[in-house]
């Protein structure tokens, strides 16, 4: 069952927040283009949390080491890390988002 999130307009652009659904943190993110994304928040070089890093184009990219990871993959872009961080499906309902840390998008 997908969770409310925020209203869309609560989003700012290229500005990640981080909610955390049945325990699991996620990053939502709404890039320059007003796509919204939610990938996992942590790292997977180190457990630090991606809503804290910087948003370029369509990458997240964690303040700590600088590895960048798709938004639309989640795959890093550049070492340290080597290991993707999940994609969730985004809903868009009524002028809230939606997601459900359960459905993950097919990449």
């Amino acid at each position: 069952m997908p969770t409310r999130i925020c209203a869309i307009d609560e989003l700012v652009e290229n500005q990640a927040v981080k909610v955390i659904i049945d325990g699991l943190p996620i990053a939502v993110v709404k890039d320059s283009s007003g796509t919204i994304h939610a990938i996992g928040d942590t790292c997977t070089h180190g457990e630090i949390s991606l809503a804290e890093g910087f948003i370029e184009n369509d990458t997240l990219e964690c303040w700590a080491h600088g590895s960048q990871f798709s938004l639309t993959t989640g795959k890093p872009l550049n070492l340290p890390a080597y290991e993707p961080v999940p994609v969730y499906q985004v809903d868009l309902i009524d002028g809230d988002v939606y997601l459900d840390p359960n459905v993950t998008k097919e990449i």
